[in-house]
This record gives C-alpha cells, sequence and structure tokens, in this order.
C-alpha cells in the first residue's frame, strides 16, 4: 500500500536531494536535514561544519533474540528497511527486490541489510527467524530486529524519515513507505529507493559501489 497523505515534509525534501544528484555518479548526497557549528582551528582562526543527521545509537532483539546495536555495522555500509512478516502488500515485493542485493554483493563483507518490524504485537524473535530462513537470507548479514513500537517508530519516522502508522482500517492493520534507505560507515543517509520499483532498485544496486569507493579514496 503507497503511502500519500502520511509522507513526512522531511522526506519530501530528501527527494529533492536525490532527484538533484542522480546525474553525479562519482559521490552520492547526504540526505536530511543538516546543521552548522563553528570549529576553531588549531592556529585560533575558526570554521564552520556541516554537521550531517546520522542514524542515532539503537538497541533491538535479531532474529536470534539476540541484543543488537550500531556496532553490528562498524565499518560497514547498509540497506535499512521497515516491514511486517504478515503484510501482504508490499513487503512481499520489498524483500524480493532486497534478495536480489543481497546476491549480488553476497561475497562483500563491507554491505549489510537491517529489516525493522513495524509488528510489535506478532513479530517477536521467533518469528522473524522462520521469516529469514523461509527467506533464504539467514546467515549474520542480514538482521530482522523487533523492538518496542516507541521506539522503532521514533527511529523510522525521525531518523531513516520512513512513516510508519498502525492502522486498524488498513487491510493488514498496518501502513508504511517501502522506502530501502541507503546508509553509509558514518551512519549518515546516502540514498532512499522504492523497493518496489524495479529501476530504483537497479539504481540501489549500481550506487552501493559508488558508496563504497568513497572510502577508498
Amino acid at each position: 500500500m503507497k503511502l500519500r497523505s502520511h509522507i513526512p515534509f522531511s522526506f519530501l525534501i530528501l527527494l529533492v536531494f536525490i532527484l538533484s544528484a542522480c546525474g553525479d555518479a562519482k559521490k552520492l548526497p547526504v540526505l536530511g536535514p543538516r546543521t552548522t557549528e563553528t570549529v576553531k582551528n588549531a592556529d585560533g582562526t575558526t570554521r564552520v561544519d556541516t554537521v550531517y543527521k546520522t542514524i542515532p545509537a539503537f538497541s533491538f532483539l535479531n532474529q536470534d533474540s539476540v541484543n543488537i546495536t550500531q556496532d553490528k555495522f562498524k565499518d560497514k555500509i547498509y540497506i535499512a528497511d521497515f516491514f511486517f512478516t504478515s503484510c501482504t502488500t508490499i513487503c512481499p515485493t520489498m524483500h524480493r527486490n532486497m534478495k536480489a542485493i543481497f546476491e549480488k554483493y553476497k561475497d562483500n563483507p563491507e554491505v549489510m541489510y537491517l529489516s525493522h518490524t513495524i509488528d510489535f504485537k506478532y513479530d517477536t524473535p521467533a518469528v522473524l527467524k522462520k521469516y529469514a530462513q523461509k527467506l533464504g537470507v539467514d546467515d549474520g548479514r542480514w538482521q530482522f530486529v523487533y523492538g518496542i513500537k516507541d521506539s522503532v517508530y521514533k527511529i523510522a519516522e525521525k531518523d531513516y524519515l520512513v512513516a510508519v502508522i498502525e492502522d486498524t482500517t488498513a487491510k493488514d492493520g498496518y501502513i508504511h513507505q517501502g522506502w530501502l534507505v541507503l546508509i553509509d560507515k558514518q551512519k549518515r543517509i546516502r540514498g532512499a529507493y522504492d523497493g518496489t520499483d524495479t529501476k530504483q532498485v537497479d539504481q540501489l544496486m549500481k550506487d552501493i559501489p559508488v558508496l563504497l569507493a568513497e572510502d577508498k579514496k
């Protein structure tokens, strides 16, 4: 199910950055809100630095009932999304496409995946484990995580800029956006792609090596 009226204003700004940067094949933009701060140099002069929004520290239970934090993704880039296992609308397509990315970069240890369930009532770690096994991706590189509603919904909307809503009138009880969000090694958002759109998923596949190459320079 596509969200229309619930798209955050901050995400509309983010999409403008994506569209403006689509012709830049050498470096991906840093997306999301940003601030500036004055920094003092060693010689006493000052300069103004841009401070980009980053994904904050988190702690969730994964499919193995193990608590994971940002340390799991240290020195990695990763793709994050929000889903639920009983979803019959966009989630199957999202994860079918995400698995294609997983297979393409399966030999690269610098690329990981993080799927947050938004179904805090049913998607326990045991349920997530069965889901990962059925999808054929239960090997540690793709983490499926569970958390209480407030923590998951907050990090979705405030940090990944993805709208998620519990809605009893919706077909499956929840409404959410199908973004695949690309995060760099500094925990900054570097891209957001519609996980149900083949062209955007193809672009994500092309953007991964671009992002990886930044750290090689």
